[in-house]
């Protein structure tokens, strides 16, 4: 009766230490898109997504940020005049959530964008894959 008693006992123990050290729990939670723009947006657009004039746009009630989803998300993997590219520092998922918050927040009302349409998008403009650069990190 010990025995079979320390063996449950090893049991659960290794159950225990395999869920710790699983793959999906080494995974970063998902961040919210509020969040996102303010790590990686607010400081050049603002908080309020209004930018700076005459050297930051605004976000807030802006056309092109409504219009087409795609030209958006461009913008992050490729860059655009200033604004730096985002295609190594944010994955897909994160392009995707950060855009979705942009084009439903401060008036604006576009639809959200999916990992799946960055994903896409990123092979259509022959951005290398997120995470497939040495340096991670450009800004």
């Amino acid at each position: 009766m010990k025995v079979v008693l320390i063996k449950a006992a090893m049991v659960v123990v290794a159950g225990f230490a395999a869920a710790a050290s699983s793959p999906l729990r080494a995974q970063e939670p998902a961040i919210d898109g509020k969040t996102l723009f303010q790590k990686n947006c607010a400081a050049c657009h603002m908080a309020s997504g209004k930018g700076i004039p005459g050297a930051f746009p605004a976000l807030a009630g802006s056309k092109f940020v409504q219009g087409k989803g795609t030209e958006v998300a461009a913008v992050l993997l490729k860059g655009r005049g200033g604004m730096p590219d985002f295609s190594d520092s944010l994955s897909d998922r994160d392009i995707a959530t950060v855009l979705t918050f942009v084009r439903s927040n401060w008036g604006n009302k576009a639809d959200g964008l999916s990992e799946a349409d960055v994903g896409s998008l990123r092979t259509t403009l022959g951005v290398d894959p997120f995470g497939n650069s040495m340096m991670s990190n450009k800004h």
